[in-house]
C-alpha cells in the first residue's frame, strides 16, 4: 500500500480538483507533443511530403502563403504546449505547500531508472537520460537515413539537369542531408537555456539542471553543420562551381549567408572547450552572443518558410531574454554583505514577500561597476519562508570578477552603496526533499549554498507540516579552517532560528589542507551595511505574483499580433509581387521584414506586461522601504545572527571537523542504512562522480541520487 501525508488537509477537496485539471492539461500537452515528435520522425518519407503538399496547397492564402503549412506544423504546437504549461505552472503554485510522499513499487521501479551512471563524454547522467539520449540520436539516424533514401530516388533526374556525374549528385544530396539532420538538433538547442521556461516543468525538468542538453545539442549541430559545410566545398570544388561559394541566390538558398552563419557558429563552438570556459571565462561569455548572428544569418540561407521549423524554441528564447533584460536595467537594493574570511563574501538582498523561490534556486548577479557585462550565477542560500523580505547568496573568490568584487568590499574605507542588478531567481517548481527518511549533502567549497537553502526549508517545515523531517547528514569540504566559517551561515539571517531544535542535523566538516585546528578561532572580517538609495528596489517578481499567467498571456498575444502584422505585410506588399509562387519576392527580404516583426510583437507584449506589473512593485517598494527606516536601529549583528555559533546549537545537532584528508564518501554513504536516503552533491567533477559511482553500486539500492546542476 502507498502511504501518504499531505499538508492542509482541510483544502484538500479544491486541491483534487487543481490535480485533476492539472493531469488534464498535462495530457493534453503530452499528447501534442507526441504529435509534434512524429511529426520529426516522419519528415524525410514520401507520405510527409504527399501530406505536406496537400496541406500548402489548403494553407497557401494570400495573408500567409508558403509559410502557412510550417507554423501550422511546427510552430503552433510547441507555443500552444507553452501556454498551457503556464496555466499548470501558476495552477501548481497552490499546490506548492502540499507535501506529498509516496512509498511503492512504482516509486522503487521510478528511483531505478533515475539510477546515476558516470560514462565518459556525458558526465552523471540517469538511466532516463541514457536512455533519451540513445533514443535522440537513434531519430537523427533515422532522419539521416529516410531523408537521404528520399533524395536518392531523384538523384539521377538531378543529374541530368545539372549535368553532374551520379556520384557528384550523390554528394550533394549527402551535404543536403547533414544540414536538415542539423536543423533538427537546431530546433531543440534554445529549449534548455529558456530560464523562465514553461516547457521544461511539464518533464520535470529544470533550465539549471538541463544546461548539459543544451551542450550535447550544441556539439552534434555544430559537428552536422560542420560537415554539411565542409561536403559542399568539396562539391563546389569537384565540380568546378567556384562562384556558388560566393552567391547570395535571391529566391533560393543562399550560400553566403550559410557560410557566415557556419563561421559564427564555429566561433562561439570552440570558445566552448572546457580550459577556455575554465582559464578565459570572458571569452567565452562575450564570444556566445555570437549566436544572435548565427540565427540571423541561418534564416537568411533558408528563408524564412523553412526556419519556422526552429522558431518556437528559439522565440520562447526571445521572449524570455527580453523579459530578463528588462528585470536587469533595475538595480537592486543591497542591504548589507558580510566579509568572511579567506576571500568569501555573503550578499543579502531585499526582497518583496510577492518573490518566493524553492530551494536551489539561483541568480544571476552583475555588478556594473566590477564589469558592466559578466552576468554571473549563484545559488540562493537564504528560504524565501523563513525570510520573506531578504534574499541571500554566498560568493566565493574563484575568478577575475569575484576578486575585483571582494576587494571593493574588504577595503578599508568600504563603500556606503553598491550597484547590483539581479536577474531571477531560477529554480524548480517543487522539491521532493520529504519523500527521503535521510537526507545527506555533500559539498566542497562553497557548493554548501544550495544546501543551506535546503536545510532552512526543513526548519520551516514542522510548523506546517504534522510529521517528522527527514535526518540530515551534512558531509561539507573545505580547503582551510577558515571556511568552516561558512558552518555558521546555516542559519537564517532573520526570523526565529528555533525551529532547527526540530531538525536532526550532523555535520562532518573536513579540511583538506591543515592538519590539525588554528591556534586562534577564526572571526567574521567585517559586516558591511549600505545605505538606501531612491534608485534601487527591492527584488521582486518580473511579471507580479501571477507571473506564469501573464508570461502565457505574452506568448499568445505576441504571437497572434506577429501573426497579424504578417498576415498585412504577406498580403499587402509580398503578395502583389509574387502572387505566392516564391520564385520573384527576394527571400532575404522576407526573411528580415519577418524577424522584424518577430522582434516588434515581442517588445510589445512583453513591456506592457512588465510596465503594469512594475507600477505596483513601485508601491510595494516604497512599503518596504518605509520598514526599513523603522528597523534601521537594529543591531547589524543581531539582525545577521553574529552571535550564534554551531555549538549552541541544540543537542540533536552537532559538527565534527576532521583535518588533513578528504571523506570517504563510499563508505560514508554505504553505512546509512534508512530505507530511503536521497543523496545530493554540489562540489567538482571529481567529487559528483565519486558520488554518483557509490550511488550506482548494487550495494546502495536505498541511495537515491539527486543532481544538483551548478556550475563548476
Amino acid at each position: 500500500m502507498d502511504s501518504m501525508v499531505v499538508k492542509r488537509p482541510t483544502s484538500s477537496h479544491s486541491h483534487g480538483g487543481i490535480r485533476i485539471v492539472r493531469g488534464a492539461m498535462m495530457a493534453l500537452t503530452s499528447t501534442v507533443f507526441l504529435g509534434y515528435v512524429i511529426m520529426w520522425i516522419m519528415t524525410g518519407t514520401n507520405m510527409y511530403s504527399t501530406w505536406l503538399a496537400k496541406l500548402r496547397a489548403n494553407t497557401n492564402s494570400t495573408y500567409f502563403g508558403s509559410q502557412g503549412a510550417m507554423i501550422l506544423v511546427f510552430t503552433l504546437p510547441i507555443l500552444f504546449m507553452a501556454v498551457v504549461g503556464c496555466v499548470c505552472l501558476h495552477l501548481g503554485k497552490g499546490l506548492s505547500g502540499i507535501y506529498m510522499e509516496r512509498k511503492g513499487r512504482k516509486n522503487q521501479i521510478a528511483s531505478l531508472k533515475r539510477r546515476p551512471m558516470v560514462i565518459k563524454g556525458l558526465g552523471v547522467v540517469s538511466g532516463i537520460e541514457l536512455a533519451m539520449f540513445i533514443m535522440f540520436i537513434a531519430l537523427l539516424v533515422w532522419s539521416f537515413s529516410t531523408h537521404l533514401h528520399l533524395y536518392f530516388s531523384f538523384v539521377t533526374k538531378r543529374a541530368i539537369e545539372k549535368g553532374d556525374k551520379i556520384w557528384e549528385m550523390k554528394l550533394d544530396r549527402v551535404g543536403l542531408v547533414l544540414g536538415v539532420v542539423g536543423n533538427l538538433c537546431l530546433a531543440f538547442l534554445f529549449f534548455p537555456v529558456t530560464r523562465s521556461s514553461s516547457v521544461l516543468p511539464l518533464f520535470g525538468l529544470t533550465s539549471e539542471g538541463s544546461i548539459k542538453y543544451h551542450i550535447w545539442l550544441g556539439h552534434i549541430t555544430m559537428v552536422l553543420f560542420t560537415a554539411h559545410g565542409v561536403v559542399y566545398i568539396v562539391y563546389w570544388i569537384i565540380t568546378e562551381r567556384y562562384s556558388e561559394m560566393v552567391d547570395w541566390a535571391s529566391t533560393r538558398i543562399a550560400n553566403v549567408p550559410g557560410e557566415l552563419s557556419l563561421l559564427f557558429g564555429l566561433f562561439l563552438w570552440v570558445t566552448t572547450h572546457p580550459r577556455i570556459r575554465k582559464n578565459m571565462f570572458e571569452l567565452f561569455f562575450y564570444t556566445h552572443y555570437l549566436y544572435i548572428l548565427f540565427i540571423v544569418f541561418y534564416i537568411f540561407h533558408l528563408g524564412i518558410a523553412f526556419a519556422y521549423t526552429i522558431l518556437p524554441g528559439f522565440y520562447l528564447f526571445a521572449i524570455d531574454r527580453y523579459l530578463r533584460f528588462l528585470q536587469s536595467r533595475q538595480s537592486v537594493r543591497l542591504v548589507s554583505a558580510r566579509v568572511l574570511p579567506y576571500e568569501t563574501l555573503e550578499l543579502n538582498f531585499s526582497k518583496s514577500r510577492d518573490l518566493s523561490y524553492t530551494p536551489t534556486s539561483m541568480i544571476f548577479i552583475n555588478v556594473p561597476s566590477v564589469s558592466k557585462l559578466q552576468w554571473h550565477p549563484f545559488t540562493i542560500s537564504s528560504n524565501s519562508n523563513l525570510e520573506p523580505n531578504n534574499l541571500s547568496v554566498i560568493i566565493k573568490n574563484e575568478g577575475s570578477w569575484t576578486k575585483k568584487l571582494y576587494q571593493m568590499l574588504s577595503s578599508p574605507s568600504p563603500l556606503d552603496h553598491l550597484r547590483v542588478c539581479v536577474e531571477g531567481p531560477h529554480g524548480p517548481a517543487s522539491t521532493h526533499f520529504l519523500r527521503h527518511d535521510m537526507l545527506v549533502m555533500v559539498s566542497g567549497g562553497s557548493g554548501i549554498a544550495p544546501f543551506m537553502s535546503i536545510i532552512r526549508e526543513l526548519v520551516f517545515t514542522p510548523t506546517t507540516l504534522k510529521r517528522k523531517t527527514p535526518r540530515v547528514l551534512l558531509i561539507c569540504a573545505f580547503k582551510y579552517s577558515s571556511d568552516l566559517t561558512m558552518l555558521d551561515l546555516l542559519l537564517p539571517t532573520s526570523g526565529n532560528p528555533s525551529g532547527i531544535s526540530n531538525l536532526e542535523l550532523e555535520i562532518e566538516a573536513y579540511v583538506t589542507r591543515e592538519n590539525g585546528p588554528p591556534l586562534e578561532k577564526p572571526k567574521i572580517l567585517q559586516t558591511i551595511w549600505f545605505k538606501p538609495n531612491s534608485m534601487d528596489a527591492p527584488l521582486s517578481p518580473t511579471l507580479g505574483p501571477n507571473g506564469w499567467l501573464w508570461l502565457g498571456a505574452i506568448i499568445s498575444s505576441s504571437f497572434i499580433v506577429y501573426l497579424l502584422f504578417m498576415g498585412i505585410l504577406t498580403r499587402y506588399y509580398i503578395f502583389p509581387i509574387d502572387h505566392n509562387t516564391t520564385k520573384i519576392f527576394s527571400h532575404t527580404l522576407q526573411a528580415m521584414l519577418n524577424m522584424l516583426l518577430v522582434c516588434i510583437s515581442i517588445v510589445v507584449a512583453a513591456s506592457v506586461g512588465f510596465l503594469v506589473n512594475k507600477r505596483r512593485k513601485s508601491m510595494e517598494a516604497e512599503q518596504i522601504q518605509n520598514v526599513e527606516n523603522a528597523t534601521s536601529e537594529v543591531s547589524p549583528d543581531a539582525w545577521l545572527g553574529n552571535d550564534t555559533e554551531l555549538e549552541s546549537l541544540p543537542h540533536q545537532s552537532f559538527t565534527k571537523v576532521n583535518y588533513g584528508g578528504r571523506p570517504e564518501l563510499k563508505r560514508i554513504l554505504l553505512e546509512c542504512k534508512e530505507p530511503s536516503v536521497g543523496v545530493l552533491v554540489c562540489g567538482p567533477k571529481k567529487m559528483r562522480h565519486e558520488v554518483a559511482a557509490a550511488c550506482s553500486s548494487s550495494l546502495a539500492e536505498n541511495l537515491h541520487f539527486e543532481s544538483l546542476s551548478f556550475n563548476w
